[in-house]
Order: structure tokens, then C-alpha cells, then sequence
């Protein structure tokens, strides 16, 4: 893969933007990924949910979102997106992440949450000019809080009833990192 096509790049991953023609290898790697993502997480399937899902991540002032890119092969291993941005005295967004089942446990997608944590902080015009970034996670999730935690995420408290995730409304554990807070090396 040609190295221009990232945002950004570390050790092994890199972040790049969604493309119409990532949907055919983004849906294989979903359905390969199912018992992993289950009960926790629901991404496209279909070539047309993918479509319909990254014109919503790209061309937005609301929201962005990568691929997780690993370098050298190009092989899709994740997504991180940065949802619900809102500007002003706020400068927050909600974080949306999931590794796929052939590149989890590997560390990949914690290297990418780390790139993204350096585009979403870095000053508007270099990145997205972010005060605050925020992951809700499902208490049960301990592969996703790990993640956070790990990244230097404090958690702030627990939403009842916060997201309709697989057909209920489910309790999420608030977790945020501000730009001035530390944050674990990568």
C-alpha cells in the first residue's frame, strides 16, 4: 500500500479514511469478526450498509472515522471512529472502535487508538483541534475498557439506559481523556 493514503502511521497501523472500495474486505472481515463483536458491537455487514455507513464518516463536520490499516499489507484490521463531535465552548467527540478477529489480541488497534488520540488533539488544521474525547462502554466489555484504561481514559461514571444496543437499552460506563491529561505510551 502507498503510504500517502494515511493520516497517520505508527510502528505497524496506519489511518486512512473510509473508501467505497474498502466495503467488499470491511464486510468479509465483519462477518469473520461476528462471535467477536457479539453482544457488543454491530457494523455493517453488506456491501450497501458499508456504503451507506462511511458516507456518513466522511465529508461531515459531526463526525470522522479511519480504517486501521496495518502497514506493509494494507490488511484491514480495525476501524476508529470519532462520532457526535461538538465544537464551540465543548470541543468533545464520542469515540466507536472494533478490531477484526484476525488482528485482535495483537495490539493493533490499541497502536491506532493512540494515533487517533494524536489526530483528535492535535490544533485544528493538523487534526481535529478536540478538548475531550469520550468512549462509552458497556460495563460487561472488558476487552473495550481495557483498551480505554490502557490508553489513560479516567472512567467519570455510568449512564443507565444509555445506548440501544442488540434490541435494549444498555447501561454504558462513561470513560473520557482531555487533552492535558497523560496518556500511555505507545
Amino acid at each position: 500500500m502507498n503510504a500517502s493514503i494515511y493520516v497517520r502511521e505508527g510502528a505497524r497501523v496506519g489511518l486512512r479514511p473510509y473508501r467505497p472500495a474498502d466495503g467488499p474486505e470491511f464486510t468479509a472481515r465483519v462477518r469473520e469478526s461476528r462471535d467477536l463483536h457479539r453482544p457488543w458491537l454491530f457494523p455493517p455487514a453488506t456491501v450497501e450498509e458499508y456504503e451507506r455507513y462511511a458516507a456518513r464518516l466522511t465529508g461531515s463536520d459531526s463526525r470522522t472515522g479511519f480504517l486501521v490499516g496495518e502497514l506493509g499489507t494494507g490488511a484491514v484490521a480495525g476501524f476508529v471512529n470519532v462520532n457526535n463531535i461538538v465544537r464551540g465552548a465543548f470541543q468533545c467527540g464520542a469515540l466507536g472502535y472494533g478490531a477484526f478477529a484476525h488482528a485482535a489480541g495483537r495490539g493493533f488497534l490499541r497502536e491506532a487508538l493512540g494515533l487517533v488520540l494524536d489526530h483528535a488533539f492535535a490544533p485544528a488544521g493538523e487534526g481535529l483541534g478536540l478538548h475531550r474525547l469520550e468512549a462509552n462502554v458497556q460495563p460487561g466489555n472488558a476487552a473495550s475498557i481495557a483498551l480505554v484504561r490502557g490508553a489513560g481514559f479516567r472512567l467519570e461514571g455510568l449512564s443507565p439506559d444509555f445506548l440501544h444496543v442488540d434490541g435494549a437499552w444498555r447501561d454504558h460506563e462513561r470513560w473520557a481523556l482531555t487533552a492535558g491529561m497523560p496518556r500511555a505510551a505507545q
